[in-house]
């Protein structure tokens, strides 16, 4: 089986997650910003999109090149052995973005692209002069940086943050991978009481029961791959029995999910019935200020609102204020915060042990991890 050039991409300040999730896999990896390089076959591609909890997506990379002019790219592209990647019917849309290139009008690169590749494959197939177009989807895309030109095909399709079981979310939602990525920053361990205090619709809470109970992010849901002529149909089924006989579905788990929002609550249950989780996570109405346990050695994931508005800060600040006076207190547990408010420590009231920078889409934030000292039991 062919092996190809990979990359599996992710937002920035979490690319370093994506290499280990990748060496755990059995794949060396060079991990560079907002991506991670591998190789692999298809059925390489199908376990990366089934298995990289922390990734957006999985994509070939058919050529890396240098180029300046638009005769440049048109040859350079024309060369590439595109009957290789693309049947006769393929439907190949080209998307594209530049930085600080030469060639910096992207309507222009993504047509001149287009023509080199509908040049290389008339010529291929019988010199015809249009393709049908009229099969799968392979989407490419060519990016520009610094005249250095990426040429990929996207294998996953919608992005790998859209597992499939989030039927309802609630204001400012939390992408999938992202949540995972926290869980994973927590160093966090199914034998340890896992809690997400400001819940929203449950992102954090389920990733992390995915994660105790190996279930695989993908599982419920396909890959653009998938449809391809030149993906083998039993590949697929087997690499997804595999990944079905490697979760542990009995494993005994204590991840609890609480929101002031009533209605928060309700949606949490709705997506985790959806994700087969719904008598794995107690989720409860429950205030932060109102919190309480005996419990030790457990770990705290949080994502409060931001109060990004004027009008929502001193809102938000409060329940730093209300979060600091509850957690301080719970010196075996560990917790982890997400915010953009870089005033988070003041009005917590303890500096972090540790902080990371972190996107949330657009938005800068930190993650400002506090470390419990472990009791022994």
């Amino acid at each position: 089986m062919k092996k190809y050039e990979l990359l599996a991409t992710a937002a920035s300040g979490i690319e370093g997650l994506v290499g280990n999730e990748l060496r755990h896999l059995g794949y060396e990896t060079q991990v560079e910003n907002g991506r991670a390089r591998f190789q692999g076959t298809f059925e390489d591609i199908l376990q990366t999109n089934l298995w990289l909890r922390t990734a957006d997506r999985v994509k070939i990379i058919v050529a890396d090149f240098r180029a300046t002019s638009f005769e440049e790219l048109f040859e350079k592209v024309k060369a590439l052995p595109w009957d290789e990647y693309l049947p006769l019917d393929a439907a190949f849309p080209v998307e594209g973005k530049s930085q600080k290139s030469k060639l910096f009008s992207v309507p222009d690169v993504q047509s001149i692209v287009k023509k080199a590749i509908v040049d290389k494959m008339s010529t291929v197939y019988h010199r015809r002069t249009r393709l049908p177009e009229t099969g799968a989807k392979y989407p490419l895309e060519v990016a520009l940086n610094k005249d250095q030109v990426l040429l990929t095909l996207d294998t996953s399709g919608s992005s790998l943050f859209k597992r499939g079981y989030r039927v309802e979310k609630g204001p400012a939602p939390l992408k999938e991978n992202m949540a995972a990525a926290l869980v994973l920053l927590a160093h966090w361990y199914p034998e340890k009481t896992f809690v997400d205090p400001v819940c929203g619709s449950g992102t954090i809470p389920l990733e992390a029961a995915l994660i105790g109970h190996n279930i695989a992010p993908g599982f419920n849901r396909d890959f653009i791959c998938e449809t391809w002529t030149n993906m083998p149909q039993e590949l697929a089924q087997e690499v997804r029995a595999s990944a079905d006989a490697q979760a542990d579905y009995d494993r005994e788990l204590d991840i609890r999910g609480y929101d002031i929002d009533g209605k928060m609550i309700d949606i949490s249950r709705l997506n985790a019935q959806e994700a087969g989780l719904l008598h794995n996570v107690r989720f409860k109405q429950l205030a932060v200020k109102d919190f309480k346990t005996d419990l030790e050695n457990g770990v705290i994931v949080a994502n409060p609102p931001y109060g990004e508005r004027l009008s929502d800060q001193e809102a938000a600040r409060e329940l730093y204020r209300q979060m600091g006076d509850v957690y301080r207190p719970l010196t075996s547990w560990s917790k982890y915060i997400l915010t953009s408010d870089l005033q988070f420590e003041t009005f917590y009231g303890q500096r972090a042990t540790k902080r990371r920078k972190l996107y949330n889409g657009s938005i800068r934030t930190d993650l400002f991890q506090y470390w419990g000292r472990r009791k022994k039991k």
